[in-house]
Parts: structure tokens; C-alpha cells; sequence
């Protein structure tokens, strides 16, 4: 399922139209992505946790020339799945 499809689903399943759907759709994703970059977690009780890891920087290798290459630290973003949303799969 893409982002359209997902669109769709929830314009069919609220009696929105695709522009509302998308509009929701789109406000849902960037309430996350704010929460996030503020280091917030967000919990959505059933479905599970979006949350944010630090990365450590370090070392690395260029596999094609075995050449060091300096990796920088960087913030990552993480989801647990919750026990209503794993359930509902098993």
C-alpha cells in the first residue's frame, strides 16, 4: 500500500472526499514528523510508538575501494508496534 492507497481507504472508509482524505492523511504525517524533531514520542495506544534514536557517528569502509569514510552522527527515527496492532496480525 502507497500513500494513495492509503488515501483512498480512508477517504472510502470516513465519506471524505480524496482532497480531505489527503489533507488528513498529510496532517497526521506532519504532527509526527513535528513531534519527532521536538524529541516527543508519540504513542498511539493499540497501534504503537513513533519515537526518535540518536545514531553515533564513526568509521566506516567504501566497499569499492576499501577507503575510510567518516560517517556522521545522525537522529533516526524508530516504531514499535504495539500489542493491538500485533495481535491483530497473529
Amino acid at each position: 500500500m502507497n500513500k494513495n492507497d492509503l488515501v483512498a481507504a480512508v477517504a472510502t472508509q470516513t465519506n471524505l472526499s480524496k482532497a480531505g482524505a489527503a489533507d488528513a492523511v498529510d496532517a497526521v504525517f506532519s504532527s509526527i514528523i513535528k513531534a519527532l524533531k521536538k524529541k516527543d514520542k508519540v504513542l498511539i495506544v493499540g497501534f504503537g510508538t513513533f519515537y526518535a534514536t540518536k545514531r553515533k557517528g564513526g568509521v566506516g569502509r567504501n566497499p569499492r575501494t576499501g577507503e575510510p569514510i567518516k560517517i556522521a552522527p545522525a537522529v533516526q527515527p524508530k516504531f514499535k508496534a504495539g500489542r493491538g496492532l500485533k495481535d491483530a496480525l497473529n
